[in-house]
């Protein structure tokens, strides 16, 4: 974004992003640093997979750009934003600290979040509905192991289409919807979540894990999906009327922005 847009952020009552993988080489640092910077919030809820330990476990990954991130948020937390952590099974290791700070930076297990107009929100990562990574937890590794090769090449189509000028564009998002498998298992998740709002007699459910933006009613529940900062770069945001809204952070940058210098700084971040 400009100069400008960070003189002026964009004010939002919270924000909710989720899946960002830092420590792994697809994630889009320079996207998420970018959007933090422009914009501004009450709350902001970290809503799992914020640092990717089972990538870094297969090899230390850590550019500035990543750092710089983390630096982003505390900076938020010291300045007055109340900042959440919600881990998720990629930083499953926070979740030994549940209830403690870092520095200005809450751990939480899950949060009710109540929006401006009232409604009341369940905030969690979701991995709890993930029968694969619950009950067969090498198996859930395998495929996070093939899915990170996908993503790789993610990156290289990525900063490709940057060079012509191209908007970003997911591989890995396409393939994924239209794998019937896939599409039947973000189907299966979105209607488990859902049911659990209900459950608890909330009005919806915010979550990630799925790497699948999407907000929509499912049965009496309102479904929040944050997505990820690996193929789609997506956030939820509450306006101040308590209207929540999906941004898609790579729909700001017009075509010709996205174009040979933009390229070689996504290619030094990754």
């Amino acid at each position: 974004m400009s100069d400008i847009t960070r003189m002026n952020p964009l004010k939002y009552r919270s924000i909710f992003i989720s899946d960002v993988h830092l420590g792994f080489r697809g994630c889009q640092a320079r996207f998420v640093l970018d959007f933090l910077q422009s914009t501004q919030c009450r709350q902001l809820y970290l809503v799992g997979d914020i640092i990717d330990i089972w990538a870094m476990k297969n090899g230390f990954y850590w550019p500035e750009s990543h750092n710089q991130v983390v630096k982003e948020i505390m900076g938020k937390a010291r300045q007055g934003t109340e900042v959440i952590y919600i881990p998720g099974n990629h930083d499953d290791l926070f979740r030994d600290h549940l209830g403690t700070r870092f520095g200005d930076v809450r751990v939480r297990d899950e949060v009710v979040h109540t929006t401006a107009d009232g409604r009341r929100f369940l905030v969690m990562h979701g991995d709890k509905f993930d029968g694969v990574v619950q009950n067969s937890l090498w198996l859930a590794k395998l495929g996070s192991h093939a899915y990170d090769h996908l993503l790789a090449m993610n990156g290289f189509l990525s900063r490709v289409r940057s060079v012509f000028g191209l908007k970003y564009w997911s591989l890995a998002g396409y393939l994924k919807h239209k794998v019937k498998n896939a599409v039947s298992y973000i189907g299966n998740f979105e209607q488990a979540v859902a049911w659990e709002a209900e459950r608890r007699e909330l009005d919806g459910m915010i979550c990630g894990h799925i790497h699948h933006a999407e907000m929509r009613d499912i049965g009496a529940a309102v479904y929040c999906n944050c997505g990820d900062w690996v193929e789609s770069c997506t956030a939820l945001v509450e306006h101040h009327d308590g209207r929540l809204e999906l941004l898609r952070w790579t729909n700001a940058y017009p075509e010709t922005v996205i174009a040979p210098a933009v390229a070689v700084a996504l290619a030094k971040a990754n």
